[in-house]
């Protein structure tokens, strides 16, 4: 399977949408649709780089007007289709005891790499895994297309099997549900073919800015906030990531949940019932925000 991606040019808009569980996807698409609504298309980015709740997020926004996903996140959140005694997964709320075990992962590892590899050992024992048919159901309902945008798009996974990073295009002979099905497997792995996945988080950190690397100017929406469980000498968090498409000379934005976006999400970012009230503050944000971001992505 070839996950390789080509090189970026050195010119154009990148987006990244960054991962954080339910609430984090409707914050996100909160946000896009306030900005839409103030006359700013993030939707026009040459590069959507999605992680997990990113990654849905990406093939939404590519495939549907903001306004439309904005009325689906606010309304009520449909019953789980996740199995019997399965708790729905994602990089952001998956409950005390995986995220005692990353921790516990991250403090038993000499680096992201193995790190990485752990993990995937972790989560592909993970008994009360869905199949991966049953996730590709979940995940193929949350978006209107299953064909790859016109567009770049970027979505990230980790092989559970050796720990490498993978980026899947529209070049990797992965179909594009598939694709954010493996980003979005934060608490088990996702099989493709003979292969399986864990969630694109895993990468190096929930957002995976470095991608946006050679692009001239950079949006990253991060539902986290760009934090990391991770040492910050491992260099992998979202501040390292941003310093060092600065020093290679784009132009970097972030918009991070505020106080009355982070009050909606509440303390599970995995409860689809947070999801209307996370919506509704990330479009409040986004128009808010628009005029700050106006020079920064609409002028040439």
């Amino acid at each position: 399977m070839n996950s390789a991606f080509s090189p970026p040019p050195t010119s154009g808009r990148a987006l990244v949408l960054g991962g954080g569980g339910s609430a984090g996807n409707a914050w996100l698409i909160g946000v896009v649709a306030g900005l839409a609504d103030a006359g700013i298309d993030l939707a026009e980015a040459d590069l959507i780089v999605g992680t997990s709740a990113g990654s849905t997020a990406a093939a939404q926004i590519a495939g549907s007007p903001p306004a439309a996903l904005f009325a689906a996140a606010v309304s009520a959140p449909p019953p789980t289709t996740a199995p019997r005694g399965h708790r729905r997964p994602g990089p952001a709320g998956p409950g005390t005891r995986h995220l005692d075990r990353m921790r516990e992962i991250i403090a038993a590892s000499a680096g992201p790499a193995e790190w990485r590899r752990r993990m995937g050992v972790a989560l592909g024992a993970e008994a009360t895994a869905p199949t991966s048919a049953q996730w590709r159901a979940t995940v193929s309902a949350r978006f209107a297309t299953a064909l790859w945008p016109r567009q770049r798009v970027l979505i990230t996974a980790v092989d559970a099997g050796t720990g490498e990073p993978v980026v899947f295009d529209r070049d990797s002979g992965v179909d594009l549900v598939d694709a954010v099905a493996a980003s979005c497997a934060g608490g088990f792995a996702y099989e493709i073919g003979d292969t399986r996945y864990i969630d694109g988080g895993f990468r190096s950190n929930a957002d995976n800015a470095d991608l946006a690397a050679g692009y001239e100017r950079v949006l990253v929406l991060s539902p986290l906030g760009g934090r990391s469980f991770t040492p910050v000498e491992w260099g992998t968090h979202l501040a390292t990531q941003i310093a060092a498409l600065r020093a290679g000379g784009s132009r970097v934005e972030t918009v991070f949940p505020d106080a009355e976006s982070r009050a909606a999400f509440g303390d599970n970012l995995m409860n689809p019932q947070v999801r209307p009230p996370s919506a509704r503050a990330g479009y409040a944000q986004g128009a808010g925000a628009a005029g700050l971001l106006e020079e920064f992505w609409t002028l040439s």
